[in-house]
């Protein structure tokens, strides 16, 4: 790998760490703050509506400032808020402080994916890019399960403490090893918002906001599904979390190998249909722990396999702001991050069983699926062929 890349690769691992390992340690958090598994789960949906308020005016405000300075003071954000979460006294400053970590979130990925394209060779901006996001690749696969394990056998609060750890060492190798890049002079907040004004950018980020947020109807209550409904032990929860990670690496080599073969418009309709089905199954079949574990394998593999084909979806729509559609995806992203854990939640309130999220889901991945249809009808007629020719003349639209 090319060493200048590894430093937006450190910082994707601490935020994919930060991210994902609170829902599995929910119970713990919630046993702690004394507060119900339903009200921890607000702290997922605080965080996720920080990523969206902060990416698109952080980014919005950064555009003229050089980009290796902009990753660094965002990855110093990041580390304060989350190392302040490891000593919150209470409920109350904990969401404070939760949504304040969101912040940098979306933005740090925004400006870290047009640096990644612009220190690549031609015809190495996907591949480039791609290296990027294996920090967070790492963070499902290793990182998630194993401060989930902490978090069970110690105390949760090392959870965030060793995010805060991660996060310092992307501070340095940011200083030490990202090149320096110009700023974009010739660009100012509205004219990156243009993008904004085309129905086609609206279509991709209902897709993800809607449908992507069924899937964390699932993902923010794995915890208590597993344990509860399924009755896997608790300690056991980090090999749980593993199979997750595992089948997220999957689904993501998966999405884009299936996405170059049918064209990114039939693979997103095809694998937010295989969503619905998978929660479906989640919800009637939970209480089988074979199966159960099967399911989250099946899910954790669609879970990221709907970023090759929708990141590409994306560019199209927006070949003249890529650092602000980029943000904005990660907003919708997270969108349906907050939707899910908290449309997830309201049947917990009710009393139902931990399997009624993943119903909730199957409604969310429904509408996803009509969305990506409406999508597929008005912009899909592209051949695989045609839509990669027309990803690679972005460069000459700049």
């Amino acid at each position: 790998m090319d060493k200048r890349i590894i430093p937006l690769a450190i910082g994707g691992l601490g935020i994919g760490t930060t991210e994902f390992t609170v829902m599995g340690l929910l119970p713990d958090i919630a046993n702690t703050l004394k507060i119900t598994i339903p009200e921890a789960g607000h702290l997922i949906s605080a965080y996720a509506m920080g990523v969206v308020i902060g990416a698109p005016i952080l980014i919005g405000y950064s555009v003229k400032f050089p980009p290796k300075k902009v990753l660094m003071v965002l990855m110093i954000l990041f580390t304060l808020f989350n190392g302040l979460s490891a000593v919150a006294p209470d409920y109350t400053t904990m969401l404070v402080i939760r949504f304040m970590s969101g912040l940098p979130h979306g933005a740090f990925f925004g400006v870290g994916t047009v640096v990644a394209s612009r220190m690549a060779g031609k015809g190495k901006e996907a591949f480039y890019i791609s290296l990027m996001f294996t920090g967070l690749t790492i963070a499902n696969l290793i990182m998630v399960p194993l401060v989930t394990y902490i978090g069970h056998a110690y105390h949760w609060r090392f959870y965030f403490a060793i995010v805060a750890l991660i996060g310092l060492f992307a501070i340095l190798f940011l200083k030490l090893w990202l090149p320096a890049t110009e700023s974009n002079q010739n660009t100012h907040f509205l004219e990156e918002l243009k993008f904004l004004k085309n129905k086609q950018s609206w279509l991709v980020l209902g897709i993800t906001a809607i449908g992507f947020g069924g899937l964390f109807t699932w993902l923010s209550y794995i915890s208590p599904l597993m344990t509860i409904v399924a009755g896997i032990q608790s300690n056991h929860m980090a090999y749980v979390m593993i199979l997750a990670g595992a089948g997220m690496v999957v689904g993501n080599l998966a999405g884009g190998f299936i996405s170059d073969r049918l064209g990114p418009e039939k693979t997103c309709a095809l694998l937010i249909f295989l969503m619905m089905i998978s929660l479906a199954g989640v919800f009637l079949f939970s209480e089988n722990q074979n199966i159960a574990l099967i399911l989250t394998f099946i899910c954790g593999a669609l879970s990221m396999s709907v970023a090759a084909p929708i990141n590409i979806m994306m560019m199209k729509a927006a070949p003249k702001s890529e650092m602000m559609a980029a943000a904005f995806m990660q907003a919708a992203f997270n969108i349906a991050n907050a939707m899910g854990a908290f449309l997830g939640g309201i049947p917990l309130e009710y009393g139902f069983s931990f399997k009624y999220p993943s119903l909730v889901g199957v409604g969310m991945t429904f509408i996803g699926l009509v969305i990506s249809l409406r999508y597929r009808y008005l912009y899909g007629k592209e051949t695989p062929d045609n839509h990669d020719a027309a990803i690679e003349c972005v460069p000459c639209d700049k």
